[in-house]
């Protein structure tokens, strides 16, 4: 029996007081054995990022998450700082830079737009996965292995009984893809919500 892998959450929100969302997600994985959470605005609110330290994280983890409230599109600002100086020329990428050849890596949104804003006809024009391209490059250029991301969208609609059911489909989400399911299962997938919906109920009687 293959071995769990481990989970690097980078959690990067800069008004994490204020987000109900986010909590609930938090509080979902709460203790769960194998997840780090790694709060990057709380470790370096001076964006005086520790490289040495983020690369010995990446390294002793096998999954790693980007976890952002959508903000204009894109992330907010530290995750691209950590980027900038994480994913050094020559540790992960170009010529000898393959320290995380393989390991897999997605995204965790957060969005006040639905997800039918979130479509060619709706709103936004894009969907989420097309916005997400960057760091879908990003993972390729570093050699890792990208997957769909994890969504919840429509934010201000949401009851504290919607946020506690995200909450506890976040944490399956995790311990499922900590047990290594075949990369052929996320196919046809835009979304992991969507993906643990379908395992969940090819679960039931």
């Amino acid at each position: 029996m293959c071995s769990m892998k481990n989970i690097l959450i980078l959690f990067a929100h800069p008004r994490y007081e204020k987000s109900r969302v986010n909590k609930a997600l938090l509080e979902g994985i709460h203790g769960q054995d194998g997840i780090t959470v790694n709060d990057l605005y709380e470790i370096y609110p001076d964006f005086n990022i520790d490289t040495a330290r983020e690369q010995e994280l990446l390294l002793a983890h096998q999954i790693i998450v980007w976890h952002y409230p959508l903000f204009q599109y894109g992330p907010p600002a530290m995750i691209t700082q950590w980027m900038d100086l994480v994913l050094e020329h020559g540790w992960v990428h170009d010529a000898g830079g393959n320290r995380l050849e393989d390991k897999q890596i997605f995204a965790t949104i957060t969005s006040g737009g639905s997800r039918e804003s979130y479509s060619h006809s709706g709103f936004n024009r894009h969907t989420m996965p097309e916005l997400l391209f960057p760091l879908k490059q990003t993972a390729h250029l570093c050699r890792m292995t990208w997957l769909p991301p994890y969504v919840v969208q429509g934010t201000y609609c949401l009851t504290d009984e919607m946020l506690a059911d995200y909450g506890e489909q976040y944490r399956q989400v995790l311990v499922r893809l900590a047990q290594s399911p075949p990369l052929k299962l996320f196919k046809g997938y835009d979304f992991l919500n969507d993906w643990i919906a379908d395992v969940n109920r090819k679960k039931q009687p």
